[in-house]
């Protein structure tokens, strides 16, 4: 029982209940990277600890009223199949490649990763500006449900395959196809979520690419973690986190990519996280002067000296300047909204 592995879990629980992502795409690299674990066992631990975390997750959302559960089914309608067809492929591809298969689905959970980081960080940059059309919840119409069940086949598959992508792809398209409000996002992704993990981790099971004792140890820090995170969903802003986790996805993809044998510069390998940070802490920088600004350009403008009166800038005195009257040359005081 390593304590770091709980401590590591505990963290990305919290992720996982705020957001809705980062459970398979951060882990995953961890086990590989940091701890040595061999790929495809890290992919199937991976599965079968988040199906117990994002099954906590998915009812404290359900609780919450904050998760669409027809739209969670429909989903789901196409992501079990697909996911149970992921790990037959990979189990397919095992057999193909025998030594070299941990380089291959090395390479292949680095895609994922770069596709979901850069799909977070899409969302974070550019979904914002879709928020007057975010809606509490939706009528299907037959194509909602073509749809869900098309999204589901992809992200499935994707899950399957590399146990990589299920959140941030999911709630992209929770977004952009459905148009959600960001609680119903985080908690339809995390109870979606749930009902795909089961499956997948179910055809892990039979294939014996899950380590029980690693999967234990992570569950110590990852139940207590979504537990408290799915609670601080509805109370806390994520757009920071949200943006902060594309770039670790980011970032992680490229070390996987360099350990699966891709030349990538060190340069690159450590500016392009570093860059994408540095541009997300200007970012919120600027949006805290401009809320500062915005606040402190709701003030009293006092009128211009004036003969008869002395001028008190407050509400009150403005109140009492206005009330006893003034010739129609002479200036008046104005609040001013920007």
């Amino acid at each position: 029982m390593d304590p770091y592995i709980i401590v590591f879990g505990f963290g990305v629980g919290i992720l996982v209940g705020l957001t809705g992502m980062g459970g398979g795409s951060l882990m995953t690299p961890l086990l590989i990277i940091v701890f040595g674990v061999t790929p495809v066992t890290a992919v199937g631990t991976d599965l079968a600890y988040a199906a117990v975390t994002k099954t906590v997750g998915g009812f404290k959302h359900f609780r919450q009223k904050t998760v669409d559960v027809r739209l969670s089914w429909w989903m789901a309608l196409g992501s079990i199949p697909s996911a149970v067809g992921g790990v037959y492929v990979l189990e397919l591809l095992e057999e193909a490649y025998g030594e070299r298969f941990d380089e291959i689905l090395l390479a292949m959970l680095a895609g994922a990763l770069l596709f979901t980081g850069v799909c977070v960080l899409a969302r974070a940059l550019f979904l914002p500006k879709m928020v007057d059309r975010e809606r509490h919840t939706i009528d299907l119409e037959r194509r909602h449900k073509v749809s869900a069940v098309v999204i589901g086949v992809f992200v499935g598959f994707v899950l399957g395959v590399t146990s990589a992508g299920s959140g941030a792809l999911i709630a992209v398209a929770l977004i952009l196809v459905f148009r959600l409000m960001p609680q119903r996002v985080v908690g339809t992704d995390v109870f979606h979520a749930a009902l795909l993990l089961w499956a997948a981790a179910f055809a892990h099971l039979v294939a014996g690419n899950i380590d029980y004792g690693l999967a234990a140890t992570i569950l110590i820090g990852s139940v207590p973690g979504v537990w408290l995170g799915s609670h601080w969903s509805v109370r806390l802003p994520v757009a920071t986190l949200r943006m902060a986790l594309g770039i670790v996805l980011v970032g992680a993809g490229l070390g996987l990519a360099t350990k699966a044998g891709a030349d990538i510069p060190a340069p690159v390998l450590a500016g392009v996280p570093l860059s994408l940070g540095a541009y997300l802490v200007v970012k919120e920088v600027k949006r805290r002067r401009s809320g500062a600004a915005a606040e402190a350009s709701d003030v009293y403008v006092p009128p211009a000296r004036s003969g008869r009166f002395a001028v008190d800038p407050s509400p009150a005195g403005e109140a009492a300047v206005l009330a006893a009257g003034r010739p129609e040359d002479e200036p008046t005081g104005e609040r001013l909204i920007v």
